[in-house]
């Protein structure tokens, strides 16, 4: 259902090193990076988009103020993998929301990690099987 989505960051170094960490995990790699030139507040605006081989899927792009704060969800292939993806998002200066465990109001499988990325934006990595 969704082609792509866009966060934004204030500090645009701090948040592409915190996706690329937990991406990798996810086995997901950039597959874009540039900068805009049309913005006459923010001029050489960085942006990067992540994805599956030729596909530009979640976008983070620079930002003089913070927007949001968001919440998304990354599919996650296993258990172990929910647990490395919120491993990799601390040590890459991520906050920890909610520890790698079921979540069983939402339904007996679910197992979810949950991490503030450097904006405040809810990230997560689930798996709905046990």
């Amino acid at each position: 259902m969704i082609d792509h989505l866009s966060t934004y960051a204030t500090d645009y170094a701090a948040t592409r090193q915190f996706y690329a960490a937990v991406f990798e995990v996810l086995g997901y790699a950039i597959q874009a990076e540039f900068e805009l030139n049309d913005d006459e507040e923010l001029p050489n605006r960085k942006i990067c988009a992540w994805g599956p081989p030729g596909k530009t899927t979640f976008w983070v792009i620079e930002s003089k103020s913070a927007i949001g704060p968001r919440h998304v969800a990354f599919s996650s292939p296993d258990r172990a993998t929910v647990d490395r993806f919120h491993s990799a998002g601390m040590a890459a200066g991520g906050t920890d929301h909610g520890a790698p465990g079921v979540r069983a109001i939402y339904h007996p499988d679910y197992y979810g990690a949950f991490l503030l990325d450097p904006d405040g934006n809810n990230v997560e990595a689930v798996c709905h099987s046990g």
